[in-house]
């Protein structure tokens, strides 16, 4: 492996922005320094006037393999992913079969290892009858990111209703609790109160406030009765901010939370335009739920910010809205989005890789990941912030072709990125010539 001397890079890492030379050697971060001189053969990249970020690690996405690669594969959406400056993932259990047994989840990583250009993590799923399946991940808890509760929300058949099930996990898992958080009971009132929902803009109707409230709430109770390691994601509402806190730092806290980029991006004013391409679970929600978000994301009260990247085919958008599924892709676009966002002065630029690579390393405990440090794995991102993308079907990676912000001019631009110091995207080229590296946890 080629040492890589990175030059004259604005690096953004730990709060602060300086201009550094970074060294990396045998994947990882040999050395930061003002100016580093060497006598040995690198190879060099002129960075004068670009941003180096840590790579971003999101943790939640649907890679749709096994089962589902009509939709997606994991090469595909890693590919897309790197493109993007993300250069680790970790998926969730719900595909066809879903990982709910250990010869299941091995499966996964064993494509992964043979496929996938970034780093990877899975999630193991739980299901009402595969208690004893979950609690052996304990014995892989350094190897395993954590354990998935579709926690009295409807996907597939991994509904998670049953009390005794979900009390026995919550008391003797040993790895992190991973919840979607959405009341089923509360949605199919709601479908009986609009029999003739004929659009998205039913969507958050149907599935309210009152829906992701009443089961995040349950989350929260159970995992203070049991003192778990709870990690709710996607948070979509207001009313739900009041159960997170900011009154001491991510790394004391048992309970965290995640946001999506699309619940900051879009609102309910966006679905006469966009229809089915937004919708997703929980749901884009009116306008003041965003504005809240925001507040709770600025403050420490949500700590991650990633995509749930999920996505489906064109054609499965163009159904009716009761029968088109719900999720969007938006893996590649996500750091770019929220560049945006730092471009409109809304969030700053350490603020944006606080959220998307230290948190996320922090609150899943990743060894040696998330942070542009000596010794660490050189996850590598360059950013041109006097650039621009455009995103078009002609640059789109997902395998599923579409994306809600096509047409969209987003104000920044991906150069390069690095995954265990590997250059595998360069310019608009994705390099597949090496593997991502399965992640591993300090548990």
């Amino acid at each position: 492996m080629a040492a890589i001397l990175i030059k004259n890079a604005t690096v953004v890492n730990e709060g602060r922005s300086e201009v550094k030379d970074v060294l990396i050697k045998n994947g990882r971060i040999e050395k930061i320094a003002g100016q580093i001189n060497t006598s040995e053969p690198v190879q060099e990249i002129d960075a004068t006037g670009l941003h180096l970020l840590p790579g971003v690690i999101d943790d939640q996405v649907h890679f749709r393999e096994p089962g589902l690669t009509y939709k997606a594969n994991i090469q595909s959406e890693a590919r897309a992913a790197v493109a993007g400056g993300a250069t680790s993932f970790m998926e969730m259990p719900n595909t066809n079969p879903p990982a709910t047994t250990q010869e299941l989840l091995q499966a996964k990583y064993d494509i992964a290892a043979s496929t996938s250009v970034a780093n990877y993590s899975f999630f193991m799923g739980v299901a009402n009858d595969n208690v004893d399946e979950v609690l052996r991940t304990n014995a892989k808890k350094d190897q395993v990111c954590g354990v998935k509760i579709f926690m009295g929300s409807s996907t597939g058949n991994m509904l998670v209703d049953n009390y005794v099930t979900l009390n026995k996990i919550f008391s003797e898992t040993e790895l992190l609790i991973a919840t979607h958080c959405e009341d089923e009971r509360i949605i199919k009132a709601n479908k009986e109160k609009y029999p003739d929902a004929d659009n998205a803009s039913y969507h958050p109707l149907i599935r309210d406030v009152a829906a992701c409230f009443e089961s995040s709430f349950s989350a929260v109770q159970l995992a203070k009765q049991h003192n778990s390691r709870l990690h709710i994601l996607h948070i979509s509402t207001a009313k739900e901010l009041q159960l997170f806190t900011n009154m001491f730092p991510i790394t004391d806290k048992r309970i965290t939370s995640e946001v999506c980029v699309h619940h900051l991006h879009f609102t309910a004013d966006d679905y006469p335009q966009l229809g089915n391409l937004i919708k997703c679970n929980p749901a884009i929600k009116a306008k003041e739920n965003k504005e809240a978000l925001w507040e709770a994301l600025l403050d420490d009260r949500l700590d991650i910010i990633a995509t749930d990247h999920a996505p489906h085919t064109w054609e499965e958008k163009q159904l009716p809205y009761q029968q088109a599924p719900s999720g969007l892709p938006l893996v590649q676009h996500s750091l770019l989005m929220m560049l945006h966002y730092v471009k409109e002065g809304r969030i700053s630029i350490e603020k944006v890789v606080e959220k998307m690579a230290h948190a996320p390393a922090q609150c899943f405990l990743i060894r040696e990941r998330g942070y542009i440090r000596e010794g660490y794995h050189a996850d590598l991102v360059l950013v041109d912030m006097n650039d621009s993308t455009t995103v078009t079907k002609e640059n789109i990676l997902y395998k599923c072709g579409w994306s809600p912000l096509e047409g969209v001019t987003l104000p920044a631009r991906i150069t390069h990125t690095l995954v265990n110091g590997n250059v595998v995207y360069e310019n608009g080229q994705v390099l597949d010539l090496h593997r991502g590296q399965r992640l591993l946890f300090n548990r």
